[in-house]
């Protein structure tokens, strides 16, 4: 029998448990993997705690890498023996083994291994339709990321920085700001201590910034806002600390005509040929160096509960892998 880690009710990382499921053979348009190591993402713990509603029991986790044992009818662009990876899929990454729709895999470059793969693709595709497409970073600007030394945070500072772009990072603590010194940001502002807005109008002049990405948001979001030029975007693309409380719309007149968006990256990789297009250009920038995934902790899949508890305590930085 095949392994997984699923939930029976909502709550906390306690509500995790390891248990022996049933596979099967795949379906048209499936395939059959064998996983090597999974990511930890901090959607993880909204499925887990009920705040991303999941159908009870269920499994976890929407990103992985392994290896193709079996495809179902119609699958053609696939064979059992390749290497594959996926960060938009279906729950149930948290497993030995599973089926899974076959547009939703991608072949593994040579130079990509499996444990970089499980680390990366989830966050490495959500940096990729922040910064290409929610708003596309070019030379000369100066953004603003919360959460700099997290596993989004540090892909999409080394890859904005590629890019030719300023980058203001925030952070909770002084091990966190050389993390992400090390990863591309300019300007690191400890936010625990420091007044974010005001270093922000300091660093950039009184001109502020054209983008905010906030994966903090409830306890950063309104002074997102604070940071934004006239017309700036604010791309709330996660909610560390807590949903945002309801927005009056009138406060982005008063700001600055500015544009809020809630963006996801089931929306942007939903078609089969924009999740291609987004995973040839990240495999672009880590296969170049540009952009360097460092995988900084990994648990056996069974102590799923246990990296949960540590992510949620904000004592893990950079990315996260499950192995199996």
């Amino acid at each position: 029998m095949t392994h997984a880690i699923r939930f029976h009710k909502t709550g906390g990382p306690e509500v995790l448990v390891w248990e022996e499921v049933s596979v099967g053979k795949p379906g048209p348009g499936e395939a059959r993997i064998r996983h090597t190591a999974v990511g930890l993402n901090f959607v993880d713990i909204y499925n887990r705690s009920g705040l991303y509603p999941a159908q009870l029991p269920s499994g976890l986790g929407s990103e992985a890498a392994g290896i193709v044992e079996e495809i179902g009818p119609g699958v053609t662009d696939l064979k059992p023996g390749d290497r594959v990876a996926y960060g938009a899929s279906p729950l149930g990454a948290y497993s030995e083994a599973r089926l899974i729709p076959a547009d939703r895999l991608l072949k593994l470059p040579d130079g990509v291994d499996d444990k970089t793969a499980a680390a990366m693709m989830l966050k490495g595709l959500t940096t990729q339709y922040l910064i290409r497409q929610t708003y596309r970073v070019k030379a000369g600007d100066t953004i603003l990321l919360h959460a700099a030394a997290g596993g989004v945070g540090l892909i999409l500072s080394q890859w904005a920085k590629h890019l030719g772009a300023t980058v203001i990072g925030t952070v909770s603590n002084d091990e966190k700001a050389k993390l992400a010194k090390a990863h591309g940001c300019d300007h690191v502002i400890i936010y625990t201590r420091e007044d974010f807005v005001k270093r922000v109008d300091e660093i950039t002049g009184g001109k502020k910034v054209p983008v905010v990405y906030d994966s903090v948001g409830k306890d950063t979001f309104l002074k997102s806002l604070d940071c934004l030029a006239p017309l700036g975007v604010a791309a709330l693309f996660g909610q560390s600390s807590g949903a945002v409380e309801p927005l009056n719309l009138g406060l982005l007149a008063q700001k600055g005509s500015l544009y809020v968006t809630r963006p996801t990256l089931f929306t942007y990789a939903a078609k089969r040929e924009s999740l291609v297009a987004m995973a040839g250009e990240l495999f672009d920038v880590v296969k170049s160096g540009a952009v360097k995934i460092e995988v900084h902790q990994t648990y056996p899949l069974k102590d799923a509960a246990k990296a949960h508890a540590d992510l949620a305590a904000r004592k893990t930085t950079g990315s996260t892998v499950l192995l199996v």
